[in-house]
């Protein structure tokens, strides 16, 4: 059932047959939305994610994908020119925080790899996914192109600082859509380009940083809300920032 009692599909914009690609997979957001997808109607949903996603359902195909080496996004990109039009991608990757890398309260602390890593997976890779996907997606009729962005990489909306690195990342994310865009509107014009936040989900990304009181979806929720807002999404919406709640986000 979805949300409101509905069994309608949370993707009816988009015309079948189709196929579906999530770029991260195996994190939490990542797969939920592949468990939702599995059941919306695509000829096949490709599941990528560093570790090979175990997804054992129907018309879900797992394969292995490193979003900091390109010539691994273009080797996972080579086999999605077969099959029905890829008519939705989501790029669900990202970094915050792991056993050497924490985020900055300071710019007393900030570390140029530290600072390169967080560049290279939250912007750097899902702008390449771009560059070796987009040539796939047809020319006609809807598709959407989305990446999970961060609320903190609002430059407009930053009234706290802190978290360098991740707020720099993300918003160099954002100016990536933004640019891709224009580009992509101008070849596929019904083509939709859109940088998402998925709110603070219980995840192992957020989890360390959950603070008390702060509404937690849990993956499944936010997985519904953020493919009912892309839903609703036209090409006149391409190149913004939207929130799980549909709510534009500025830059």
């Amino acid at each position: 059932m979805r949300p409101g009692g509905s069994s309608s599909l949370l993707l009816n914009s988009l015309e079948r047959p189709a196929r579906a690609l999530v770029i991260g997979a195996s994190g939490g957001i990542g797969a939920a939305v592949t468990d939702l997808l599995a059941s919306e109607g695509f000829e096949t949903v490709h599941a990528l994610s560093r570790s090979g996603c175990d997804r054992r359902l129907a018309g879900v195909r797992a394969g292995r994908i490193d979003i900091e080496s390109e010539a691994s996004i273009a080797a996972a990109a080579a086999p999605l020119v077969e099959g029905a039009p890829l008519r939705f991608i989501l790029v669900a990757t990202g970094l915050l925080h792991d056993t050497t890398l924490q985020p900055e309260k300071t710019y007393r602390t900030l570390d140029p790899e530290h600072l390169a890593r967080s560049f290279r997976i939250n912007a750097i890779g899902p702008a390449l996914v771009a560059k070796h996907v987009l040539p796939l997606v047809p020319k006609a009729g809807k598709s959407i192109f989305a990446v999970l962005s961060a609320r903190v990489g609002s430059i407009e909306d930053n009234g706290l600082g802190g978290w360098y690195g991740y707020r720099a990342s993300k918003a160099a994310l954002n100016q990536f859509v933004r640019t891709l865009a224009i580009e992509l509107g101008r070849q596929k014009p019904e083509a939709v380009c859109v940088a998402l936040h998925p709110g603070t989900v219980d995840t192992a990304l957020s989890q360390p940083f959950q603070a008390r009181g702060k509404k937690v979806f849990p993956p499944t929720s936010s997985a519904e809300r953020l493919l009912a807002v892309t839903d609703a999404l036209t090409a006149a919406h391409s190149g913004q920032f939207f929130a799980w709640d549909g709510q534009r986000i500025p830059f």
